[in-house]
């Protein structure tokens, strides 16, 4: 029997997929667990639809996610510090930082986790950051430390 799968199963695949399995298994284990719906011709309307519908959602996220990369890249953003004589900082400068520095000045909310600095930052100066936005999307950024 063949079954259109609404939620991702174990060793048999995952959600809007269409896939074969022995007619017990489908009446009664995945349909009346609400898992999977019987293949035809009115479900798999349903199905392009929901397919159709996630693409238009993914389209909408990715021009979000490159408006937001064209304002983080359009100028560098500014960290003060705190240092001594010598223009070394006190501590380091560190991704929650950075993170509150883009909310204040650039007005986007992103996560901490989702910040990596690739080196330590003890000095003033220009440094680069790698923001990852999930499903392969992720950009550099630029940002200076200046002394408060």
């Amino acid at each position: 029997m063949e079954i259109i799968l609404i939620q991702d199963v174990d060793n048999l695949g995952a959600a809007n997929e269409v896939v074969s399995v022995k007619n017990g298994y489908a009446r009664n284990y995945l349909i009346p667990r609400k898992m999977a719906v019987e293949n035809n011709n009115s479900n798999k309307k349903q199905l392009e639809e929901r397919l159709k519908q996630a693409r238009k959602k993914e389209e909408a996220m990715l021009a979000e996610i490159n408006s937001v990369i064209a304002k983080l890249n359009a100028a560098p953003l500014k960290l003060g510090a705190k240092t001594g004589t010598s223009g070394k900082i006190f501590g380091s400068v560190t991704n929650l930082q950075l993170s509150r520095a883009i909310r204040e000045q650039k007005g986007y909310e992103i996560d901490r986790k989702k910040i990596h600095i690739t080196e330590d930052i003890k000095e003033l100066g220009s440094y680069k950051a790698t923001i990852d936005f999930g499903g392969g999307h992720s950009t550099e950024v630029e940002f200076e430390v200046i002394a408060e």
